[in-house]
């Protein structure tokens, strides 16, 4: 006879897998009635869970499902919550998902698979499909750098209208009139708040915002180099590019240089993260610093305490940003007029 298993269990009892392993585990919060339910499945179905099970569960694990680890602002961030959580006696799993929905979902399968205690979500998700059915399975989720309105969620963020309003308002009070932006998918809130912050600029400026100066759906430097040559090649170009990434800044910095204009004399950078990334290319880029280190640690502590006791009302955290001025904006300079 087939020996039952601990979705056997789960099934008989009508409770979610992960209920079951807090059980055999004496972990997280559960009701002396499902416990009790629980336990009295497994007697009737003389479910014994096995070693290997056991010893695995004990390795508490928290998932980190991030867009790209390659990616370094994603890959400090990564190192944090992984230094922090193993404060917390948790060892880290890592999925980069390109924000792509069937590697999100595929992602969210695996991780349940592996008894995961809790999972951060800092990518994309262009579909709520895959955290609701983390929630459904009582798996603890924390947002990170991400928001999804939809949903319920403690949440950890930085103030991305304001970070985006901050450097282009450094922009225009160095003289620059005609500001482009280049950009990811404005589908994600995250982006569509600095796009915001962006416009916001210009308006209490006077300036116009203009459609032809925002480049959408740049995802990778490769992107944002062949947007920027085409920004730069308009019948009136941009005298300064605010990029929404520190990848994106740097991909502009190439697209600029392959057109032989000097950075920030002919054409002035801005960017957004203050990852290793902008004290390695020259000149230095300013950029909008995240508190990196803080933001990990924060997520890492509102999912344990989730984990050990969820409660009903979640927490938004919100972390202002700090615009770092180094070599790639300068004033514009105003040709003479003198023949």
């Amino acid at each position: 006879m087939k020996q039952p298993t601990i979705y056997d269990v789960a099934k008989e009892a009508g409770v979610a897998i992960s209920t079951v392993s807090k059980v055999l585990n004496n972990t997280g919060s559960i009701g002396a009635n499902t416990r009790k339910k629980v336990e009295d499945t497994m007697q009737r179905l003389n479910y014994q869970p096995s070693v290997a099970a056991s010893v695995k569960k004990r390795i508490q694990t928290i998932g980190l499902l991030i867009p790209n680890i390659a990616d370094p602002f994603m890959a400090e961030i990564a190192r944090t919550i992984e230094d922090y959580g193993r404060n917390h006696g948790f060892s880290l799993m890592i999925c980069s998902t390109d924000n792509n929905l069937e590697k999100e979902m595929e992602y969210v399968s695996i991780l349940k698979q592996k008894y995961i205690d809790g999972i951060i979500v800092a990518t994309g998700l262009k579909n709520t499909k895959a955290l609701k059915t983390l929630l459904n399975n009582d798996i603890p989720v924390a947002l990170l750098a991400r928001e999804v309105p939809s949903l319920d969620l403690n949440t950890v963020v930085v103030n991305d209208f304001l970070g985006a309003y901050e450097a282009t308002s450094y922009l225009i009070e160095l003289g620059h009139q005609t500001i482009a932006m280049v950009t990811e998918d404005i589908y994600f809130p995250v982006t569509r708040a600095r796009l915001d912050g962006y416009k916001q600029a210009l308006e209490q400026a006077g300036i116009c915002y203009d459609d032809g100066l925002v480049s959408l759906n740049n995802t990778t430097f490769t992107d944002a180099k062949d947007s920027t040559v085409e920004l730069l090649k308009l019948p009136h170009p941009p005298t300064a590019i605010f990029a929404s990434t520190e990848p994106l800044a740097i991909g502009a910095m190439k697209g600029a240089r392959e057109l032989k204009l000097d950075i920030p004399k002919d054409i002035s950078i801005v960017g957004f993260d203050n990852s290793i990334l902008a004290n390695m290319c020259y000149p230095e880029l300013t950029t909008v610093s995240q508190p990196i280190k803080e933001m990990g640690e924060k997520v890492v502590e509102l999912l344990v305490e989730e984990m050990k006791e969820p409660k009903k009302l979640k927490q938004r955290i919100v972390m202002s940003p700090e615009l770092v001025i180094r070599g790639t904006a300068t004033e514009i300079s105003i040709p003479s007029t003198k023949k």
